[in-house]
């Protein structure tokens, strides 16, 4: 078996969705209709509205930590931060971890997301 889809719920979907709409592209995703993005080899994001009094995402609380993507060069990590940037969303430096090159991007509630390259020879986890 392999990964077939992600659901994320976040606390508004007009506040939310403008994040995705532009970090997806970059990472390789197209939108398939309103919330659901695909890699086009079978994998898919989806995104509903999370409940009113449900407790917000907690970087360190049970559940998902964050979600990782491949980059294939640190040039596409660099593409990834700049256009971010210039679509006026925050975003960290880029981190070099133990030869890797890495951004450690959060949506506007909070849930995190990194791109990283992992040049050949260096583990993708330790």
């Amino acid at each position: 078996m392999k990964p077939d889809h992600v659901t994320l719920l976040v606390s508004s979907l007009d506040r939310s969705m403008p994040y995705y709409e532009q970090l997806l592209p970059l990472i390789g995703f197209y939108k398939q209709n309103n919330q659901v993005w695909s890699d086009g080899a079978g994998f898919y994001c989806q995104f509903l509205q999370a409940n009113a009094d449900a407790r917000p995402y907690e970087r360190y609380g049970a559940g998902m930590n964050h979600l990782g993507f491949r980059a294939s060069s640190p040039e596409q990590v660099h593409e990834v931060r700049t256009a971010m940037q210039a679509a006026g969303f925050p975003v960290p430096e880029i981190q070099q971890l133990s030869g890797a090159t890495a951004l450690f991007l959060q949506d506007p509630d909070g849930i995190r997301f990194e791109v990283t390259y992992y040049p050949p020879g260096i583990p993708v986890i330790d």
